[in-house]
């Protein structure tokens, strides 16, 4: 029985996800400015941006939580309240990419919010695992590839991407982040993926 909830949930996922990546390009992505470019990666200059995160375990559901916090499971922010109409929730545009990292053998995944959002105005979770977060300001080395966005392929992009800034003496300051930006419908081949370090720049 186990084993047929575990095998439906993972249906109801690629279900979603083929639903909403389908129509990849019209999706708002966070925007950045190329610093400096070579041959394997790109240094980018992101500015602030809000996104909902949850954390979650191996064997959990991230997107599903997500992805019902911009379907409407959610509540208008006490600002917004005062200036408009009460509505008992908000449904929210799907950007890319979907990000996801990992530390003390969990799992972090985050939607970026559409720009018009503010930490301020973003309506707030229901659910109480999932969270608004600032994303700071910073400079990030950024690997591109295409094909399936499996764990084996991040790592072998992270690991490529962490011995080229090692040997090109950029310090890194945090941990991989795996981006993700196309679902399962789209071919391997037109996927795009990326693995990504925040970094010192100067």
């Amino acid at each position: 029985m186990q084993k047929i909830l575990i095998i439906s949930t993972k249906l109801i996922v690629i279900i979603i996800s083929i639903l909403i990546f389908s129509k990849v390009m019209a999706y708002e992505e966070p925007k950045y400015t190329i610093i400096n470019q070579n041959e394997i990666y790109e240094i980018r200059y992101y500015k602030e941006r809000i996104a909902v995160q949850v954390t979650y375990n191996y064997d959990g559901n991230g997107f599903r939580k997500l992805f019902n916090y911009i379907s409407g499971s959610n509540t208008q922010s006490q600002k917004v309240k005062m200036t408009t109409p009460v509505t008992e929730s908000t449904k929210i545009a799907m950007t890319v990419p979907v990000t996801q990292t990992e530390a003390n053998n969990k799992r972090v995944m985050q939607f970026y919010l559409p720009s018009n959002f503010t930490i301020d105005t973003a309506p707030i979770p229901k659910d109480p695992n999932v969270e608004l977060v600032t994303m700071p300001e910073g400079y990030f080395a950024v690997i591109k590839y295409s094909g399936r966005s499996s764990d084996k392929r991040f790592i072998k992009y992270k690991e490529i991407l962490r011995q080229k800034l090692i040997k090109d003496a950029i310090e890194i300051k945090g941990i991989a982040i795996k981006a993700t930006y196309n679902g399962p419908l789209t071919l391997p081949i037109l996927r795009r993926n990326e693995a990504m370090f925040q970094i010192l720049w100067k």
